[in-house]
């Protein structure tokens, strides 16, 4: 039924991105879809933050964020499955609705955590693209 699909990875988050790669796995393998796994690095861009860190702190972390995704991929993934790599930059919620539309995905396949206060106020990066995706997105509960 999904021929493309956008996975959203936490590196972070273990437990959850587990959970996320274990449903895009059933997906693909009934399918035999084309999935694309991304994770997103902060920007820390001119902003206060960013003053703080070494001019090349940025690239290293994207090369980390790269190295870290290719590790997950491979221990999740049967090598008869081809991925794309994916790394965003930015807020997550934006980063994810971007490359799904880069990428023309017909499904994003999210984590989400059980919500805080905090998440009510603010709305969690999974609301945020289950609201303004232009395809299907499928929720995996932590």
């Amino acid at each position: 039924m999904f021929k493309n699909i956008l996975v959203t990875i936490d590196l972070d988050d273990k437990h959850t991105s587990d959970r996320v790669m274990q449903a895009a796995n059933s997906i693909v393998a009934g399918d035999g879809g084309k999935m694309n796994v991304v994770t997103i690095v902060p920007n820390f861009g001119m902003s206060i933050v960013g003053s703080f860190f070494s001019k090349d702190h940025e690239e290293k972390m994207l090369a980390q964020a790269q190295k870290n995704l290719h590790a997950f991929t491979a221990a999740h993934l049967a090598d008869a499955i081809g991925v794309q790599h994916v790394i965003g930059r930015g807020n997550v919620y934006e980063e994810v609705l971007i490359w799904a539309e880069k990428l023309g995905v017909d499904l994003i396949i999210v984590g989400a955590h059980r919500p805080n206060a905090a998440d009510y106020l603010l709305g969690p990066n999974a609301a945020r693209v289950v609201r303004h995706a232009n395809c299907s997105v499928m929720v995996v509960r932590d």
